[in-house]
């Protein structure tokens, strides 16, 4: 007998998730390569050749151009020609900076399918941050557009061993090579190297809070550690238990950057594995421009960052009235997405959000599922299928349910098998690979509770913790409260220097439309920022603990955010540090 929970739409949700996790198995072959899983077998048969593989949006048009797998392998093994001539050989970095577009799933085709390693750099990476990857990493070539040319030959004097930049569309005037040119020069035929599936395969670099960005190396084999996840928290059909070999109809999209973990191995390279069709779009997110892309393409599946949610449940409180969507899941994950945008999501986009975590070294391995297992507004989830997680202290022993930990994840699974999700390591920097690890549990800097069912509870990074008056302050809860409000479109929460409390809370709140709409300019407006502090300090004063209300609360036009749609909580807190000891001086 499986129990049934009941979610907000009352409908019965079967608790299958103990007989999934136990009775699941790793089946990871010896050799395995991503580009020929996610388009060399669909491109080799003509049924699956014709598919549609990458579909174009045009902001305020709709529909753009189709690309099929066939089209995509054709491309790949020109590009892998132009890059053999090159002198790129099997393990050798290749640099991709390039925004969504059908060219840049090309080049991470060619790349892999080639046994070289696909180095993704956010199209945002001004010239230091491409210097230091590209000379770290030492990538001999580059794959860029219009958008990111400038950047790279600004950074190029810097990096003496970047010696090609290949130019897409209108870059290609002022690189090295054209690649329209050269590709067309080139044979559509290309022989796959038979990659071990613990090869490398691509090199993200992860910012951390101190320190140069640490490059972490992926094998091949993630990319199976990632399906589980992707399978759960996209509530994916074609993996359907009460309808087996059921054919999938999914339309994916995210506005997840491609150069991301969340772009490549949420979204891009699972929608193709499985053969189903992801959306490009090379345009800046709005919640307007969301909407259009969701009901245009008759998206099904897409991943959007709880800010990302935020903006359209302030923008669109509307969207069942205004949109006719197709969603069958959305994933969420970042940040904690929080009951008021879960609630949102149920009501008016039809599903239940998903939330998931995972990092670009261990991705994927913890979230919900609701079709298969009840989601609990504001949990993680549980581990996925394959994955071993707890909730472990300092010492690295398990915490007991309701005792605050870090989460983290064990190199094996239930059944003692290797994980194949787990990072190579960081590119060398083995002291970092072997600080990540107690024993066999691999930290993720990430605090939670578990409850007594096994979900996980987000309280924030490590370094996102503080005290206040002696109590420990986790930022997410007070900032989910606050977004509650009508008045706040986001918030960030940080810790103020205090000679008595050592801390006070703080928060950075962004006013919604609505808010900045009556907004006086001129005298007026200093009261009116008074009476909503104090509307909002009573709405959290009233919801939370007496000690988790902000002190004092600073508005401000727009949050910090990193490339992937995370709070930059840092910045504000070394601002509010550098203020205090200028206060002090």
């Amino acid at each position: 007998m499986t129990r049934s929970h009941t979610d907000d739409r009352h409908q019965k949700v079967p608790d299958r998730y103990s007989a999934i996790h136990q009775g699941f198995g790793w089946k990871v072959p010896k050799r395995f390569n991503m580009a020929q899983a996610c388009c060399g077998q669909w491109a080799a048969q003509a049924a699956t050749a014709r598919r549609v593989a990458i579909r174009e949006h045009v902001a305020g048009q709709g529909l753009g151009r189709r690309w099929t797998f066939g089209q995509l392998q054709s491309a790949a093994n020109r590009l892998s020609q132009v890059l053999r001539a090159q002198g790129v050989r099997r393990g050798d970095r290749v640099a991709i900076v390039m925004p969504q577009r059908f060219e840049t799933a090309v080049a991470y085709m060619a790349v892999l399918q080639m046994g070289a390693v696909a180095m993704p750099l956010s199209m945002l990476f001004g010239p230091e941050a491409l210097s230091f990857r590209i000379n770290d990493s030492q990538a001999r070539v580059a794959v860029c557009d219009e958008s990111t040319i400038e950047a790279l030959k600004l950074a190029r004097p810097d990096c003496p061993g970047l010696q090609c930049l290949i130019g897409v569309g209108d870059a290609a005037a002022v690189a090295d090579l054209d690649y329209a040119k050269v590709c067309a020069a080139r044979a559509a035929t290309f022989k796959s190297v038979a990659t071990l599936a613990e090869e490398a395969a691509v090199l993200i670099y992860t910012s951390g809070t101190t320190g140069n960005p640490k490059g972490a190396l992926i094998p091949h084999r993630a990319l199976i550690g990632n399906l589980t996840g992707f399978v759960c928290s996209q509530n994916w059909l074609g993996f359907d238990p009460d309808r087996p070999g059921s054919q999938s109809t999914a339309v994916f999209w995210s506005p997840a950057d491609w150069a991301w973990t969340g772009g490549l191995m949420d979204a891009l390279l699972p929608s193709l594995y499985f053969g189903r069709p992801i959306v490009a779009f090379n345009g800046r997110f709005s919640p307007e421009a969301a909407f259009e892309i969701l009901q245009s393409h008759g998206v099904t599946h897409t991943f959007l960052f709880p800010t990302a949610l935020k903006a359209m449940m302030k923008a669109v409180p509307d969207a069942k009235a205004r949109y006719r969507l197709k969603l069958q899941a959305i994933m969420s994950a970042g940040e904690a997405v929080g009951d008021a945008v879960f609630d949102y999501c149920q009501k008016q986009l039809g599903v239940t959000v998903n939330e998931m975590f995972g990092q670009t070294e261990i991705n994927y391995v913890v979230g919900n599922c609701a079709r298969l297992w009840p989601a609990r507004p504001g949990s993680m989830g549980k581990g996925y299928p394959g994955h071993q997680v707890a909730v472990i202290d300092e010492a690295g022993q398990l915490c007991p349910a309701g005792t605050p930990g870090e989460v983290a994840v064990n190199r094996f699974d239930v059944h003692g098998h290797p994980d194949p999700v787990f990072f190579l390591g960081y590119w060398n920097n083995d002291k970092a690979t072997t600080a990540k690890y107690t024993g066999d549990w691999c930290r993720t800097g990430d605090m939670a509770v578990a409850d007594e069912d096994g979900y996980l509870w987000y309280q924030g990074r490590t370094d996102d913790m503080f005290k206040a008056a002696g109590y420990r302050i986790g930022p997410g809860e007070i900032e989910n409260c606050l977004v509650k409000h009508a008045a706040v479109a986001n918030a960030a929460v940080v810790p103020k220097p205090d000679a008595e409390r050592g801390a006070l809370v703080k928060a950075y709140v962004v006013m919604s439309p609505d808010c900045l709409a009556q907004r006086p300019s001129g005298d007026g407006q200093a009261a009116f920022d008074d009476a909503v502090r104090a509307q909002l300090q009573a709405h959290v004063r009233g919801l939370l603990a007496p000690y988790e209300y902000p002190k004092e609360i600073e508005f401000i036009d727009q949050l910090p955010m990193t490339t992937t749609g995370k709070v930059q909580r840092r910045v504000l807190r070394l601002q509010e540090e550098a203020r205090a000891s200028a206060t002090k001086a």
